[in-house]
């Protein structure tokens, strides 16, 4: 990612540690209750504070008024052991099922484009908006719900759901078409762009 893509998303990265995070926040004067219930730091059985998020990129998420309401995380080496993906919990300020990565971003764009791309990832979404596609947002590591689909009718007529080529993608799809049939209308418009099975938007977009 460019440097203008990290400081656009406000990308980071946690330390691989139990406890920096949340030693750190609570020198600042955070209660250490609070970054419990913010999904930042956990307890273990011991009663012990531990940092949730640890040698990831971190990716904030965004409310639609541009506050940070959760994060996501990427781990930078495969290992399958560990979840490729960490999403904060529910919280009382954060819901996957109300809540769209990029849209805070990317609300310009998608005027301007006239339509938005909904992909699966947060890697998706940054890499595309670097490539030349702002206008793209993602569900949160859960399916597309009613009410992700009335949040993208306010801000366009035009959905264009671009989900990864494998079965997963085209499940997801399924489930996305679920949710949009309800709320469909003479004047909106709902496409499914299908990938070949080896690719995802981001790993198309830099190959062609």
């Amino acid at each position: 990612f460019t440097d203008e893509t990290i400081v656009k998303f406000q990308l980071g990265y946690s330390f691989n540690s139990w406890s920096v995070f949340g030693e750190t926040a609570t020198k600042a004067g955070y209660n250490e209750d609070y970054l419990v219930r913010t999904g930042l730091c956990f307890r273990n059985d011991k009663g012990q504070l531990l940092d949730r998020f640890r040698g990831r990129v971190m990716f904030p998420i965004h409310n639609q008024s541009g506050r940070v309401i959760g994060f996501g995380g990427r781990i930078l080496k495969k290992d399958e052991k560990t979840a490729k993906y960490l999403n904060s919990p529910e919280t009382p300020v954060f819901s996957k099922g109300r809540e769209l990565y990029g849209l805070y971003q990317g609300r310009r764009a998608i005027r301007d484009a006239g339509c938005v791309i909904v992909v699966e990832g947060y890697m998706d979404v940054v890499a595309l908006a670097q490539l030349g596609f702002p206008n793209a947002v993602a569900t949160l590591g859960t399916a597309c719900t009613a009410n992700h689909v009335r949040m993208l009718l306010r801000q366009t007529d035009k959905v264009v759901f671009s989900f990864d080529g494998d079965l997963a993608g085209q499940r997801a799809a399924q489930r996305a078409l679920e949710a949009c049939l309800p709320l469909m209308s003479d004047d909106k418009e709902i496409r499914f762009l299908f990938l070949p099975s080896e690719h995802d938007p981001d790993s198309y977009v830099r190959a062609y």
